[in-house]
């Protein structure tokens, strides 16, 4: 479910001009990478694209195994980890209106919880938790959900309830993986750190910032943060899990969803929605646009995304025709969110599918066709 220049103006114009002959195949172009991600191990896909040339979207696969119905078009999917780029955006309309700066330390608005085996949140900065700078150890490798090899287990743990408190405290067990902002490692824990900031500074529930900064003025009828329920809504894709190679489907749609680092339900035009008014400029000031667009290079994920970088809670990659795709995906227990925008907010492309890959299988071949099917609605 990760580079420093903004694209030119030039790349920006290539970009965004689309041809009556590329405006008129959208949709079959469109159609076709959404059968070949089914065809790379998927059970379901759902994909919506907006350009200067239309909207239009696509589906492949079905919505359930058991019932063989086509992927409903306006199904509702976990957006994982897609879910950071809301949260730095609330973060950032913080920023601007000055209720919290970026130069913040965790121990500022959250006294004594960053603190324990290497970890001091005196050091630690709003913005190297937007950033994944912080060096903080990742919570979810000791939450007991992630760590089941069975159904039984899936079943288990599936409905447990967990406090930010307690992620962050999941995360004090381990050392930091290097010194706030001398290195870039992906953790989850910087997010939910920075959801309990959100609600110190406003005095509300993040879900209510969300609500009433982006959701609303979005017109996002069909996002939401479920908070501690594990229910996905109908209409849905449901998402499967082998837990051995040889192993049957089973159904792990139904989980608690965490937090501010990747709860949130959504749809693909609700997603595309978002990032063209994003990237358009209606949600930041240009202030904080440029601090959110300022990347450092995400060495791991340049194996799937050639010259990955991440800024604040976003991220960009080289498209092959030039210039730049900004970006967030998510994923989790197989439910997983593609999506990307150019630097204008003209284009953009979302796709949800739900993996159907066995444990022994290599990812890339279908992180690669996700790609294939972003970039041919980008370029």
């Amino acid at each position: 479910m990760n580079i420093k220049q903004v694209v030119t103006a030039a790349a920006l114009t290539s970009i965004a001009i689309a041809t009556p002959a590329w405006a008129a195949d959208q949709p079959k172009q469109l159609q076709r990478d959404a059968d070949a991600l089914k065809a790379a191990g998927a059970t379901g896909v759902l994909a919506a694209a907006t350009t200067p040339g239309g909207t239009s979207a696509a589906r492949s696969g079905v919505a359930d195994l058991k019932t063989g119905e086509p992927v409903p078009w306006n199904a509702y999917y976990r957006i994982g980890s897609t879910t950071k780029t809301f949260v730095a955006a609330i973060a950032l309309q913080l920023v601007g209106e000055g209720k919290l700066r970026l130069d913040d330390t965790v121990e500022r608005w959250l006294p004594g919880l960053v603190e324990g085996n290497g970890n001091d949140g005196a050091k630690i900065t709003v913005r190297q938790l937007l950033g994944q700078t912080s060096g903080l150890p990742e919570y979810a490798d000791d939450v007991p959900l992630e760590r089941v090899t069975s159904e039984s287990g899936f079943r288990r743990e599936r409905f447990r309830v967990y406090r930010p408190e307690e992620f962050v405290a999941m995360a004090m067990r381990h050392k930091p993986a290097f010194e706030p902002g001398k290195g870039w490692a992906y953790s989850n824990t910087n997010y939910v750190l920075v959801g309990m900031i959100i609600e110190k500074v406003t005095g509300t529930p993040w879900q209510q910032q969300l609500l009433e900064r982006v959701i609303e003025p979005l017109g996002l009828r069909h996002t939401y943060a479920p908070g501690t329920s594990p229910f996905l809504p109908q209409p849905r894709m449901t998402t499967y899990k082998r837990f051995t190679a040889d192993g049957p489907m089973v159904d792990v749609t139904t989980y608690f969803p965490g937090g501010t680092d990747h709860s949130l339900v959504s749809t693909p035009d609700d997603v595309n929605r978002f990032f063209s008014a994003l990237l358009g400029g209606r949600l930041l000031r240009p202030t904080e646009l440029a601090e959110m667009t300022k990347t450092v290079p995400a060495t791991p994920f340049r194996a799937f995304w050639r010259d990955a970088g991440y800024g604040l809670g976003i991220m960009k990659r080289r498209l092959p025709c030039g210039g730049w795709a900004w970006f967030h995906g998510g994923g989790g227990w197989n439910a997983i969110s593609d999506n990307a925008v150019t630097a204008d907010g003209r284009r953009v492309a979302s796709v949800a599918y739900s993996s159907a890959l066995r444990p022994d299988q290599d990812p890339l071949p279908q992180i690669k066709a996700s790609t294939s099917l972003i970039d041919h609605a980008l370029c």
